[in-house]
């Protein structure tokens, strides 16, 4: 491994005037970064996926309003707030289901409700903090986890949780980083569909990165636990229940039914942002459904008799979860009290 504190990999790059985006879409084929000067952009760049991974999207909104405030600010301008305002409500709405875009966007309004006479340095100094904090936290995070991992063998991940979808190291994909750093461990992706982030993400991120990994179908992950190959599941959250009910990429609930099949270890790794202290279960948890031409090639897509369900996150009961891993501490069995104890750490 190049480095093992910080991936070759970087998603968004702050120019203090502009966003530059990752077009994730394009890889691995094409590294392709694009230029946001305004928050419709970054608002457009979030909800098209370019940018993806709950800690990113927060990131990036932040940075967006920034933007808003650099477009609508001026000291003849009184009711630039009214315009930064209907910036943030626009970036809401972009995607509903990770809760760091709106952990995010409210410590800007925070920011923006006590300003002083110069509200860019402010904003600014808020959106790279939370950029900041990010990163600090998936090295946090990483140690953590990898203290757990001291005797696996064999790791199975699902999407994309590294650099590409955090401030610039990773979640789950960061323990795997840190787990690997301390010594060897067979590492397996599972392709992620319908979007293919454990193909086209995870598996490039990691061979940037100098990680071997081995590329698998969704499909085969039973046979690969049953085989013996793998000890934990280690997996990402977009939304975490005090409960411990987690919110993930669709697919990790199927993973966690089968991990407690075949006796593998659950582990979802998440910065304690991704707590949402408003809702107890993830009954609670809206689902963001995405257009059914995603999933339907492209000869079914006007078939009156074809269509597509399809719903980009699952959610994965607490009692089929080991250990959650945030920032600020480790939740072993989280089903036997949630995690309501991290938000008063």
């Amino acid at each position: 491994m190049t480095n093992n504190k910080l991936s070759t990999v970087q998603s968004l790059q702050w120019t203090g005037h502009s966003l530059k985006v990752l077009d994730q879409r394009q890889l691995p084929e094409l590294i392709v970064y694009d230029d946001y000067v305004d928050a419709a952009g970054v608002a457009e760049a979030i909800k098209s996926m370019r940018v993806r991974g709950a800690p990113a999207i927060g990131i990036a909104a932040a940075y967006g309003v920034v933007l808003s405030v650099i477009g609508h600010y001026s000291g003849s301008n009184e009711h630039w707030k009214d315009a930064v305002h209907a910036d943030i409500e626009l970036l809401a709405k972009s995607r509903p289901t990770a809760v760091n875009l709106f952990w995010a966007l409210n410590r800007m309004k925070a920011v923006l409700a006590d300003v002083s006479a110069n509200p860019l340095t402010e904003v600014q100094a808020c959106a790279e903090s939370i950029h900041a904090d990010d990163i600090a936290a998936n090295y946090r995070m990483g140690e953590l986890g990898a203290d757990l991992l001291a005797n696996a063998k064999g790791i199975l991940t699902h999407c994309n949780t590294g650099a590409l979808a955090t401030g610039g190291y990773g979640t789950a994909l960061g323990v795997i980083r840190s787990a690997y750093a301390r010594k060897p461990i067979n590492i397996y992706a599972g392709e992620t569909r319908p979007w293919l982030q454990g193909q086209r993400l995870t598996v490039w991120e990691l061979g940037q990165d100098e990680v071997p990994v081995t590329l698998i179908a969704d499909s085969a992950a039973a046979w690969l636990m049953k085989s013996g190959a793998i000890d934990w599941v280690i997996v990402g959250a977009d939304r975490i229940a005090l409960n411990g009910d987690t919110a993930n990429k669709i697919g990790t609930y199927s993973l966690a039914v089968l991990a407690k099949q075949h006796n593998v270890k659950m582990m979802v790794v998440a910065p304690t942002s991704t707590i949402d202290g408003t809702i107890k279960s993830g009954d609670e948890i809206e689902i963001e459904q995405r257009e059914q031409r995603e999933l339907l090639p492209g000869c079914y897509q006007d078939n009156p008799y074809i269509k597509a369900w399809n719903p980009v996150f699952d959610v994965t009961p607490a009692e089929l979860i080991s250990a959650i891993i945030t920032e600020k501490g480790v939740v072993l069995t989280p089903a036997n009290g949630g995690v309501v104890g991290l938000l008063v750490v």
